[in-house]
């Protein structure tokens, strides 16, 4: 059993702790004290027991994987989003066609690769056709890489272009090479912050729909929240039980993954309270302790930076993303992380935390499990995205 360590917050957790120990699912109320609560050790200590209950608490997940952004043109003009462009010939706009996509990850490809991770702008004049182009293209160049592909909000999209259901949409991309979805686009739940934000996107009950019909078609999904922009907890509560209680009907879920909000080049802009490193700690830990059915919870290392995601292995997270490669999305809002971090990188990273790295493919199988010393897997150089060699050493700190 967790034992907890006196302090002067403890007492006002002494139930909440009580529950979890005891394995009982938190309410709302609960929810809210916890983000509430400054005792960020307890809260921290409790996630990471949901953790070990649930996975065992030691290995912590990543995988090889490569992200494309076909587009940037977007049809949506989202207040926190600074990626889209609304013209084709907007500054810095651009389209990528599916032989040009195909190529420009080819020199990123190599026998460990297991995902692209497919999602971008909402292109009103391309059709849909060319979506379904980029799945075929990159299914035949590399038919043994899973394509994650197209949050809710893009199906929805395609929906309306087409005049057809989701479950249609969704079936005519599963023929197409569609072998899971991500989960971006939740954004938050709540319409009091949501017509604020992304009016124009799907609502939340849509977004939720479209996820039951792919868990009820056979697709794996992630879910995702976007916090730290004018939202309250209580908009983050609803919003973590609304995806509990999908989880619980459907079992659909893999992993559930907080994105931080990044305050440059949009409407949103810059106050002094944008969220902190705290605030991202606790997020990433009441979302483990609430979200009680969902197998894993990912601290995203290209919105959280290397040294917070490592930090938040011990506040519940046991997935840490993968090696990424080209992320435009994030970056363009602000983000000051590589765009790519090398296997080693990331080996490094989970072994100083003392934990077990764990390379998995989209799904969670397991390709190989690191448990050797980090010596044994340290490169003595290695070649960067342009080119050049890059001597590594290695570093136990």
């Amino acid at each position: 059993m967790l034992s907890i360590p006196t302090s002067t917050h403890t007492s006002d957790l002494a139930d909440i702790i009580a529950k979890v120990q005891a394995g009982e699912r938190l309410g709302y109320d609960d929810g809210l004290r916890l983000f509430r609560s400054h005792d960020l050790l307890t809260i921290g200590q409790l996630a990471d027991l949901v953790n070990t209950r649930l996975n065992g608490g030691q290995y912590v997940y990543f995988n090889q994987n490569r992200h494309i952004n076909p587009t940037n043109v977007c049809a949506f003009h989202c207040n926190f989003c600074s990626f889209a462009r609304p013209l084709e010939d907007s500054p810095g706009a651009y389209t990528w066609t599916p032989a040009e996509i195909v190529e420009r990850v080819r020199p990123d490809i190599h026998e460990r690769v297991t995902e692209f991770h497919i999602v971008g702008g909402l292109h009103p004049r391309l059709g849909f056709d060319y979506y379904e182009d980029i799945l075929r293209a990159l299914k035949q160049a590399y038919p043994r890489i899973h394509l994650k592909a197209f949050t809710a909000v893009e199906i929805d999209f395609f929906a309306q272009l087409m005049g057809l259901s989701h479950e249609a949409i969704l079936r005519r991309l599963i023929d197409a090479g569609l072998d899971s979805m991500p989960g971006g686009g939740a954004e938050i739940f709540h319409p009091d912050v949501r017509n604020k934000i992304c009016p124009e996107k799907a609502d939340a009950d849509t977004w939720l729909a479209v996820h039951r019909t792919a868990h009820r078609l056979g697709l794996r999904t992630n879910a995702t929240l976007l916090y730290g922009h004018i939202e309250h907890y209580e908009h983050r509560v609803d919003h973590l039980l609304r995806l509990r209680e999908l989880q619980d009907d459907t079992g659909g879920f893999q992993t559930f993954i907080p994105l931080r909000y990044h305050p440059e080049n949009n409407n949103l802009g810059r106050r002094l309270d944008w969220t902190t490193a705290h605030d991202t700690l606790k997020t990433l830990a009441v979302s483990r302790i609430m979200l009680d059915n969902f197998a894993h919870i990912k601290a995203y290392w290209i919105m959280l930076t290397p040294p917070i995601a490592q930090l938040a292995l011990h506040f519940g997270a046991d997935d840490i993303d993968g090696t990424v490669v080209e992320e435009k999305i994030y970056h363009d809002a602000g983000a000051t992380t590589d765009e790519q971090l090398e296997k080693f990188d990331l080996l490094r990273l989970i072994k100083a935390a003392g934990k077990t790295p764990v390379e998995r493919d989209t799904v969670y199988n397991l390709v190989e499990v690191y448990d050797q010393p980090i010596e044994n897997y340290a490169p003595s150089s290695r070649k960067t995205r342009r080119g050049e060699v890059k001597i590594t050493h290695v570093e136990l700190n």
